[in-house]
């Protein structure tokens, strides 16, 4: 496998990461067309007054900036590294898929209860990348 593949989910998520940033004005916009708000409701972030398909927006991509920023360590260590291991590719692309499904939920139907499953799921499979990378070392720490 070639190093460069690497990018390619670091790409994708970044692509989701800018249509969920879109998304912020977007609603912001169609909220002060319809008048729902007012410029003042966003001085100080975002008032009670912001109805909440509004707000989810900006709550979805301040997601796509926590958790996924270890993602993107992971992913540019391997490029770096020339790892060529399938199965740490294979479950990249499945967290770029639950990455982009919970977007989906958070931005449309928004059930809690979906959202956390995929959002922990996708948890595992990134403690997973980790955990497949270094157990080499981790073999040697704990088993000498």
């Amino acid at each position: 496998m070639q190093k460069e593949y690497w990018l390619l989910p670091i790409g994708a998520l970044a692509l989701l990461t800018f249509f969920v940033l879109l998304q912020i004005p977007i609603r912001r916009l169609y909220a002060g067309f319809i008048g729902k708000v007012i410029p003042e409701d966003f001085k100080f972030g975002e008032s009670k007054n912001v109805p909440q398909w509004v707000t989810i927006a900006n709550r979805n991509y301040m997601n796509l900036l926590e958790m996924p920023l270890l993602f993107y360590l992971i992913c540019l260590i391997q490029y770096l590294t020339n790892s060529s291991d399938p199965l740490n590719f294979q479950l990249s692309w499945f967290y770029v898929g639950l990455r982009v499904l919970h977007s989906t939920v958070h931005l449309t139907y928004n059930n809690v209860i979906h959202r956390l499953i995929i959002f922990a799921t996708s948890n595992l499979i990134l403690f997973g990348i980790w955990v497949n990378y270094f157990r080499k070392f981790i073999e040697i720490i704990f088993w000498g």
